[in-house]
């Protein structure tokens, strides 16, 4: 009897044991069309970028500190970069022209959260400053 036993649990163990190797090192997955589509999105943009080496800038968001056209705009906006580098040395300055208009735009903010958090900080001293978006620079590589 008690071979018989034996026998049998011998037997229920290797059909368990054929059953479940017929799916062993499967997987399944489900996931959203849309994934596929931001994954072709991203190949493009990254081709686009990678793939044209005069390509100096992606887009991104940067804070406008200063805004004037007129006589001494020109040293006005540089002063204002000064300042501000001197108060924030560690955000990246940059003066533009775009006519008739010269501007100051700090960071290189690669989303919009990340902006509005240095906004944040610095509106005491810039209460007039916003975010904007505008070509940035590459990220650092560290």
């Amino acid at each position: 009897m008690r071979s018989f036993l034996l026998i049998g649990l011998f037997i229920l163990l290797q059909m368990m044991a054929s059953g479940q190797s017929s799916n062993y090192g499967k997987v399944t997955v489900y996931q959203d069309p849309l994934v596929d589509t931001v994954l072709q999105q991203y190949e493009i943009l990254r081709l686009k970028i990678m793939g044209n080496p005069d390509n100096k800038a992606i887009p991104g968001y940067r804070i406008q500190i200063f805004f004037d056209s007129g006589i001494n705009s020109s040293d006005r906006a540089r002063q204002a970069r000064d300042e501000f580098l001197a108060l924030y040395p560690e955000v990246p300055a940059y003066v533009s022209w775009k006519a008739p208009n010269y501007r100051v735009r700090v960071g290189d903010f690669r989303s919009r959260l990340e902006a509005e958090k240095v906004l944040q900080s610095i509106l005491i001293g810039y209460p007039n400053a916003w975010v904007i978006k505008d070509e940035i620079n590459f990220p650092a590589i560290n």
